[in-house]
């Protein structure tokens, strides 16, 4: 027995298509339509028509889509699953490190299973939490997963719904969280067959698409279209957490934004299942609202990425000045974000040709709050060439990079292959079968790019599929000394971070940051408890003063460092962990 349901406003009359069968369905007073059938079962392929329209249309809540997204729907059962997770505690945000990768160009298979077989290697770099980037339907095989359509579909090329719960059973095992990307402020261009059924758009557009119906008419339902997919992926999935890709871009003007409503949900079913399931949201607001608590008047979100810390690092390690990155040369840059979060926190941003954000509480909002990164899908694949910054600066400065990153007040997160200096390149990759949304996407891609400088003939086409195959980790890299060298520190990194807890408090105002300069040559300081986290970014040796006598050094990116009263003396394009023995306040 199988039991079907559609909400289809929409539709005058509605028939389930099971192969050679069209039976008919029957509508409620909510405009949901029903039908029960006896023999069917799981691994049984359906879809519904609508009206006298022949067209066989893939179920708007499929939770398969083996043959694409234009393809009938087929009966899943998540229950026949045997999980072997059933120690699982959970992870939360607060003390972990987060490892973004993207399923199919982790391992040159771009499976779930081939995935499986790498996880001994976060687990030795020592990382908590695993986030993909979304797993949900899309047209064609590969992408970077921001166009899906079939909301609670897992992509078949990755493995499917059957693989993502075996990466996930294993992850748990291997005592890791997953954390999943989920896209809600918008849909992919093919295979979006949602207004066919009802009112789940509205009329306007983001940057990426139509707007997703949350406070119009029929918008009861869309909202919980969504809400329960987020439940889904915690409850048949057992994920630990969601990132909420761009939720600046969820038109919403409902007296409760969808995002308080979905914590609150999530936040019970948490409660139900004793184990923390966190949401994390993208935002390009600086509105410290969004993880502010829902007693205080915010939404109650577990975490929000931070993007001025991306770029105040960004241009003190790399120098570019482009674009939005232009205010961010100010030399307190680092020390802004380091210790309020926010570099835009209503002051003018010159990108936006106005004020941006909103400041943050220090004394209130711990800095575990907003996940913060040296690298990222975004800020890598978005580079015309898809440039990681093993392509930009030395590796001294990486692993400045690394331990500014590692040892600051956020909750830190890495990017494939980052902790070994990747060689390959992460491009902007699609798989359109039409050709002519192949070929607009690629016009788009290359005058997008030609705008801020890159030549135009030179920007990789992202339908080639060696774009694609160019984005592949390349896991041999890790025989090479240089390489292996490189993760070895990042894997030291981590360790220390977990061995003193000065390394990850998360109080923003209990961070001192100072960034001078010395005849022309520039050294950071961030002062984290007893510990001076000390930054040589010139390219000649420089003695740093310091506010405490060094004790020892705890770890160094190059063994010429000398220290004595009052001063570390580093070698070029390098970072040392100074234990100070006491706070410099004399705690």
């Amino acid at each position: 027995m199988a039991g079907f349901t559609v909400w289809a406003p929409a539709a005058g009359r509605v028939r389930l298509w099971l192969g050679d069968r069209e039976l008919p369905m029957r509508a409620d007073d909510n405009d949901w339509w029903r039908l029960d059938v006896p023999d069917a079962s799981a691994g049984t392929d359906y879809g519904f028509l609508l009206d006298d329209d022949p067209t066989v249309l893939p179920d708007p809540a499929s939770r398969w889509q083996p043959v694409g997204v234009h393809g009938p729907s087929r009966l899943h059962a998540p229950g026949s699953y045997r999980w072997g997770d059933g120690g699982w505690t959970g992870r939360a945000l607060p003390g972990s490190v987060i490892y973004e990768l993207h399923v199919g160009t982790f391992t040159p298979a771009g499976t779930f299973d081939a995935a499986i077989s790498r996880l001994g290697h976060l687990v030795e770099l020592g990382v908590d939490l695993v986030e993909l980037l979304p797993v949900n339907a899309v047209n064609g095989t590969h992408n970077w997963g921001y166009d899906g359509v079939g909301w609670y579909a897992v992509h078949e090329p990755y493995g499917g719904p059957d693989g993502l719960m075996r990466f996930v059973d294993a992850c748990h095992q291997h005592g890791l969280g997953v954390l999943l990307d989920v896209v809600y402020n918008h849909l992919g261009p093919s295979g979006n067959y949602l207004a066919r059924f009802g009112p789940y758009l509205k009329e306007g557009r983001n940057t990426w698409g139509e707007l997703t119906n949350l406070d119009g008419p029929g918008a009861n339902q869309v909202r919980r279209f969504i809400i329960d997919n987020a439940l889904m992926w915690f409850t048949d999935y057992h994920l630990d957490g969601l990132r909420l890709d761009a939720v600046h871009a969820l038109s919403d003007s409902s007296a409760t934004h969808l995002l308080e409503q979905l914590a609150a949900e999530v936040d019970a079913l948490s409660t139900h299942a004793r184990r923390p399931l966190s949401l994390i949201a993208e935002s390009d607001l600086n509105d410290p609202r969004l993880v502010t608590s829902r007693d205080a008047g915010g939404c109650g979100l577990a975490g929000q990425w931070n993007d001025d810390v991306h770029h105040a690092l960004h241009v003190l390690l790399t120098g570019e000045t482009q674009g939005y990155y232009t205010d961010f040369a100010a030399p307190d840059a680092v020390a802004r974000t380091f210790t309020d979060a926010f570099f835009h926190d209503g002051s003018y941003s010159s990108f936006r040709g106005r004020a941006h954000g909103r400041p943050v509480d220090r004394s209130r909002t711990p800095g575990h709050r907003f996940v913060v990164c040296l690298q990222n899908h975004d800020q890598i694949g978005n580079r015309a060439f898809g440039d990681r910054l093993t392509r930009l600066v030395s590796p001294g400065l990486l692993r400045v990079g690394a331990t500014l990153l590692l040892t600051g007040p956020f909750t830190p997160m890495l990017f494939m292959g980052e902790e070994w200096a990747a060689g390959t390149p992460w491009l902007y990759f699609t798989s359109h079968p039409e050709p002519e949304l192949a070929a607009a996407v690629g016009r788009v891609r290359r005058e997008e790019f030609a705008r801020h400088g890159w030549p135009e003939e030179e920007v990789p086409d992202p339908q080639d599929p060696h774009t694609f195959t160019r984005s592949t980790l390349d896991w041999s890299e890790l025989n090479a000394p240089a390489h292996r060298a490189m993760f070895d520190f990042y894997r030291r990194l981590i360790a220390l971070r977990r061995t003193h807890p000065e390394l990850s408090d998360p109080r923003l105002d209990r961070v001192r940051v100072r960034h001078a300069e010395l005849a022309g040559n520039r050294y950071l300081v961030v002062y984290r408890g007893r510990f001076a986290v000390t930054c040589n970014l010139s390219r000649r040796r420089l003695r740093i003063p310091l506010d405490g006598t060094p004790v020892t050094v705890a770890l160094a990116s190059d063994r010429g460092f000398t220290f004595r009263d009052g001063e570390v003396e580093l070698p070029a394009e390098s970072v040392a962990i100074v234990d100070l023995g006491v706070h410099p306040d004399g705690r």
